[in-house]
């Protein structure tokens, strides 16, 4: 695996960790070490008291594009401790606020991911999709569980099964962003709300959001898992194979073989 955690930018002012996505080029598609490297950034905050508040955020064009398939043909995960299960997990747990920067795509595990931020902001170029099934696989995440609960289960079966993009204002109408800005004033914003809760009571806030997430924490803990399973049991099956394939050869995949 070549070492991409120089991909994933931290930096650390007024208690705020910013975490840079930061591969352009290949629209911050993300690899087994950019995962590694986020989660352990994450792991880090638990314990540093220089810390009191999260930023996720991509680039100004694009969040992520979601896996880099071809990273994830050479290097599958095999199991529950692979990078990007091991990153779910963390996400997911973390006692910190959380808020996330979006603009441009944010494309499978890229919106999965934000499901697990307490605050997520976007600007007018945001495109959240969930292509799972597309590629022969099944949500992650918890999205299964997460997703229907937070859109209802009609445009969650939309953004699930068919892979529906969904642009930035209906996101906000749907609930799966908090609020929508400019693209010109979209950084100073979340900075602005971000250091504000940096402001609040540290020990007041991680106890508000374990309230917030507690009733949740099993049962998403429990679907993840099984997702999970699932995940890595597709990821060996002919269609999923056939879809990657495609993709990576620039082709239309062909699923007609299958029943």
């Amino acid at each position: 695996m070549t070492n991409d955690s120089s991909l994933i930018t931290t930096e650390v002012s007024d208690k705020i960790l910013r975490i840079g996505i930061a591969r352009p080029e290949k629209r911050n598609a993300l690899t087994m070490a950019m995962y590694d490297a986020m989660s352990t950034a994450l792991e880090a905050t638990e314990q540093d008291r220089q810390v009191r508040v999260i930023l996720l955020h991509g680039t100004a064009s694009c969040f992520t594009s979601g896996n880099d398939l071809s990273d994830f043909a050479k290097h599958p995960p095999q199991g529950e401790n692979s990078p990007v299960f091991r990153f779910l997990r963390t996400i997911s747990q973390t006692t910190k606020p959380l808020l996330a920067m979006v603009s441009g795509p944010a494309v499978g595990i890229g919106t999965t991911m934000l499901l697990h931020c307490d605050l997520v902001y976007a600007d007018e170029t945001a495109r959240f999709q969930l292509p799972f099934v597309n590629l022969g696989l099944c949500p992650e995440a918890a999205s299964s569980y997460l997703l229907p609960r937070r859109i209802g289960p009609q445009r969650a079966a939309d953004m699930l099964l068919l892979g529906e993009m969904v642009d930035a204002a209906t996101a906000l109408e749907y609930g799966l962003i908090n609020q929508l800005f400019d693209s010109a004033t979209l950084e100073d914003q979340v900075l602005a709300k971000a250091t504000r809760l940096a402001a609040q009571p540290p020990e007041a806030v991680r106890l508000t959001k374990s309230l917030l997430k507690e009733q949740q924490q099993e049962p998403i803990a429990n679907v993840m898992r099984k997702e999970g399973a699932l995940f890595l049991q597709q990821l060996a099956k002919p269609e999923a194979q056939e879809a990657i394939s495609a993709f990576l050869q620039r082709r239309k995949a062909d699923f007609s073989q299958f029943s």
